[in-house]
């Protein structure tokens, strides 16, 4: 398994990182230039195709397998068939999963790769993928903090992680995508953080952040995407604030623990940290998808 060479949208950000340019076009476009279900939009945290897309094609080749433990709509599985890969889902209860399997038939009658299937189960299920003969096997997992205001979000979040790794390659990775999201006071959470809590627990080390942009950026100005009704939700915000726009997506990439260990071992490193991602990373083929981030980026 490899990863792909830099692209020219790839920005570095301040303090690492990089921000990818994935808002040029805006979700209705993306939605319907697809061809994905009109109720698609109703994902509170849908991943938009352009993000997934932009995982995908960064940390996979055409053939490894894409998972998602908690596909929502599925947009993640429908770019990984529309890039050649095969994908595989799992809905927590049936709208989703009617959802996300209209979304893949329709992809599939479009001409995408055909190898997708979702699975009526939620991610704690994936012990019965793993029995199927999918253990060792998925390159790729992404998955979206859903609804991260509530108070057991880590523990959640940290149950999906754990399970999603029994399935991953030795040698893959999994992405956590996340909305900004405030509190009842306006303040932001702080979720970079949290998503980091969660990927220790289940042993996983960090391998780069980037910043999404669900905005366009047009001459170094940022134009955002906020519909008519989320424009006036902000100005009549509880708190009283004034509150800034969402223009993108938190994402966060790990990988197992051990891999970052092993590379190091083989190269006499001693600190498993900033020069162990490093290691790791290049220990596959020399070739890094995007510069490797040494903190968290706000």
């Amino acid at each position: 398994m490899t990863t792909n060479t830099p692209d020219l949208s790839d920005h570095p950000a301040p303090g690492g990182g990089s921000v990818w340019l994935t808002g040029q076009t805006d979700l209705t476009t993306q939605l319907a230039n697809g061809g994905y279900h009109p109720r698609t939009a109703t994902d509170p945290d849908l991943i938009p195709p352009a993000i997934a897309a932009e995982i995908i094609t960064r940390y996979t080749w055409p053939g490894e397998l894409v998972l998602d433990p908690d596909c929502g709509a599925g947009t993640t599985l429908v770019e990984a068939l529309r890039h050649r890969r095969p994908a595989l889902g799992l809905a927590r209860n049936r709208r989703w999963w009617r959802l996300a399997r209209a979304n893949l038939t329709a992809a599939k009658h479009a001409g995408a790769w055909s190898d997708g299937s979702i699975l009526d189960h939620p991610a704690t299920d994936l012990t019965h993928v793993r029995a199927a003969g999918t253990h060792g096997t998925a390159t790729l997992a992404i998955i979206a903090l859903r609804n991260p205001a509530r108070p057991d979000a880590v523990t959640d979040l940290t149950t999906t992680l754990n399970h999603t790794r029994a399935v991953l390659h030795p040698d893959g990775h999994i992405a956590v995508v996340a909305a900004p999201t405030r509190d009842h006071r306006g303040e932001l959470l702080d979720l970079p953080t949290t998503i980091h809590t969660a990927a220790r627990a289940a042993g996983l080390v960090h391998v780069h952040h980037a910043i999404a942009l669900t905005a366009a950026l047009h001459h170094d100005r940022v134009h955002t995407r906020a519909t008519l009704t989320e424009r006036r939700r902000v100005r009549r915000h509880p708190s009283g604030r004034p509150i800034a726009l969402v223009a993108h997506r938190h994402v966060l990439v790990f990988c197992p623990a051990h891999v970052a260990v092993l590379a190091c071992t083989a190269r006499g490193v001693r600190d498993v940290g900033g020069q162990a991602i490093r290691a790791a990373r290049s220990h596959r083929s020399g070739r890094l998808a995007e510069p490797v981030m040494e903190g968290v980026a706000a």
